[in-house]
């Protein structure tokens, strides 16, 4: 079983409030927008980190990480992006991979907005943690953790920090 902070948006931005959640999870994914290196550099001291670069982020983090991170964790297909829309309304640039190949478990960032959709038509999850940063314009910074256990994900918690 796999315990999964999962974080996007950040911009540049990361306090304590955060790495309190962080020291909770076994990893932590970044859907991008990273910002800032040093935002990595923190959460690396304290866990394992899988990130994918988003629109606002430089040629270090984009050398570091990819567009797109697609991998296995137990028995869940997983695949991070930063733009990558929701069910019904997918981006372009992924549409047709993600109709052909779903996988299990569809994450993406870059709307600031936190939401989570079963998608029935590709039998996936689709996750967007919102914005954990300050920059934007959301009103409460969000983030998401759950379980990953063999091909279950349980115990979906959403995080609200304070407004930002």
């Amino acid at each position: 079983m796999k315990k999964i902070l999962l974080l996007s948006d950040t911009h540049s931005y990361i306090d304590d409030q955060i790495l309190k959640f962080v020291k909770l999870a076994d990893e932590v994914w970044h859907a991008g927008d990273i910002g800032d290196f040093a935002v990595i550099d923190e959460i690396k001291k304290i866990k394992p980190v899988r990130a994918v670069y988003g629109n606002i982020d430089d040629a270090l983090i984009r050398s570091e990480f990819p567009l797109n991170n697609r991998f296995t964790i137990e028995d869940v297909d997983v695949w991070i992006t930063h733009i990558g829309g929701y069910p019904n309304r997918y981006d372009v640039k992924i549409k047709n991979e993600i109709t052909k190949n779903p996988p299990k478990l569809f994450i993406s960032g870059h709307s600031h907005i936190l939401k989570v959709m079963f998608d029935k038509k590709l039998n996936l999850l689709h996750m967007n943690p919102g914005a954990a940063g300050k920059h934007g314009f959301h009103k409460v910074r969000t983030m998401l953790r759950f379980e990953i256990n063999q091909d279950k994900i349980s115990n979906l918690e959403i995080i609200e920090l304070e407004k930002r």
